[in-house]
């Protein structure tokens, strides 16, 4: 069920109409059966797979609390092989049997193993990250082990942010399945508000901007350099306006019902390094991968060379994580660089001089823009013929429709210079409610795409 379909918005209206009308004791129980609802929409049988994965984890958190030792080790790792172990079966294994069977061809071995026919879950790598996050939180004594299971079933199936995130942490959303949250006119309004923000940018941006991006990527032997540099450009504003929109909607879904997600993202294309970018860019997963695999490898209190490893390992990990590809992988170990080089030059010239501002952001933006050619393309062979269609030199006029590029253009940098002087997370609308919305509305109904466009991260 997609956040930009009637269907959701029917779906919407009437579980936060339920959700209000409900006393709070059977209110969990609303939103869990909803939240099944909302994730069976896709491929009814996937359920099985949260299913199966929830009761691991619920038994291993109650196993982790009450034992000690060795025994209580045993539990995480169970809970960790369980997890990752689904992850790597339906995201990587057509990814490492192919590879494997590229690796045997060069010695004239033959592999064997299968290529399955599957459909990768959706979302399936983000409520992996989040129910792993509770198991181990519970290890570490940072959060007791849940004993209602329906609650814990919620935490890890919360329709919101069930499919594209934020990856919250169990000390953050636990407690608020429990908390009364009686209907609040401003705090309403406030998440009407943000979804209307998170939607337009999404179906009169974001899908705006796939109108150029995608056919470029798709057969860039028709276009010009020219026309693949812009389409690249276009792409790096594209999945972000599309991912912080998917972001911002959940967000607003839930707060409009008294619940708090982590804010996602915050301007990143307004960074001044690239350490500073990922500070900014999906927030919810690069803390992830800091605290549990950043700081677990030793972080910064282990000596300068293995720093500069742990960044490449964790990067390259993150790239996996997006997808059972090379590119993705490349884009990881660019990023992972980017910060080694920077730290590098940092302790080989501590005196050197700063650049402005706007040439440090500038910078950051082009680099980000490379790698994104990596992330997008996906596969070696389409980014192979992405470089070589930039390198051929042809820099022709781009023939996509002016006024659109221009529309683009506009938007782009209004809002983005609006989320930089305004935190959209932190809204607060006392006057002028109905102004905005109907504006928003306008915006929406007379320039988005109303094709119910896939999120991008959803295959992830």
């Amino acid at each position: 069920m997609l956040f930009n379909s009637l269907q959701f918005l029917l779906f919407f209206i009437a579980v936060t109409s339920l959700y209000f009308a409900l006393p709070h004791k059977k209110r969990w129980l609303l939103l869990l059966l909803a939240s099944c609802w909302f994730y069976i929409a896709f491929i009814p049988v996937y359920i099985f797979i949260l299913l199966f994965t929830i009761a691991i984890d619920y038994i291993a958190g109650i196993a982790i609390e009450k034992n000690s030792g060795r025994k209580r080790k045993m539990f995480l790792i169970a809970s960790i092989v369980a997890n990752i172990g689904v992850l790597v079966f339906f995201k990587y294994f057509n990814f490492f049997s192919l590879n494997a069977g590229v690796l045997l061809s060069q010695f004239g071995l033959s592999n064997d193993m299968p290529v399955l026919k599957i459909i990768l879950p959706i979302g399936l790598s983000f409520h992996t990250f989040q129910a792993l996050s509770y198991t181990i939180e519970v290890y570490r004594g940072n959060q007791k082990a849940e004993k209602h299971v329906g609650i814990f079933a919620l935490y890890v199936l919360f329709y919101p942010q069930l499919v594209a995130g934020p990856i919250e942490r169990p000390q953050n959303m636990l407690h608020q399945f429990r908390e009364v949250h009686d209907f609040d006119r401003q705090r309403f309004r406030n998440g009407i508000l943000m979804m209307s923000w998170g939607i337009l940018k999404k179906v009169v941006i974001a899908d705006h901007l796939a109108l150029f991006v995608d056919p470029v990527y798709l057969h860039p032997a028709l276009y010009s350099s020219s026309e693949i540099i812009l389409a690249t450009f276009f792409f790096a504003f594209q999945i972000y306006f599309d991912f912080s929109a998917y972001s911002e909607i959940a967000f607003g879904a839930a707060y409009l019902m008294g619940f708090s997600l982590m804010e996602n993202f915050r301007t990143p294309y307004f960074s001044k390094s690239v350490s500073e970018f990922w500070k900014r860019w999906h927030i919810s997963l690069s803390t992830w991968f800091r605290d549990y695999l950043y700081f677990p490898l030793g972080g910064n209190r282990v000596s300068r060379m293995r720093v500069y490893v742990n960044l490449m390992i964790v990067f390259l990990v993150s790239g996996l994580w997006h997808g059972a590809q090379w590119g993705f992988v490349i884009w990881g170990g660019l990023h992972g660089a980017y910060l080694v080089f920077a730290q590098l030059r940092d302790r080989l010239f501590p005196k050197a001089p700063s650049l402005p501002v706007v040439l440090q952001v500038i910078i950051v933006f082009l680099l980000s823009w490379f790698a994104w050619i990596f992330f997008r393309a996906g596969s070696l062979s389409a980014t192979k013929s992405i470089f070589k269609g930039i390198m051929q030199g042809s820099w022709s006029i781009p023939h996509f429709n002016l006024a659109e590029i221009i529309f683009c253009f506009l938007l782009i940098v209004l809002i983005s210079a609006k989320e930089y002087y305004y935190n959209v997370y932190q809204l607060t609308v006392k006057r002028n409610f109905f102004p905005k919305i109907i504006a928003l509305a306008v915006l929406i109904y007379f320039f988005g795409v109303f094709t119910e466009n896939q999120f991008i991260y959803f295959q992830f």
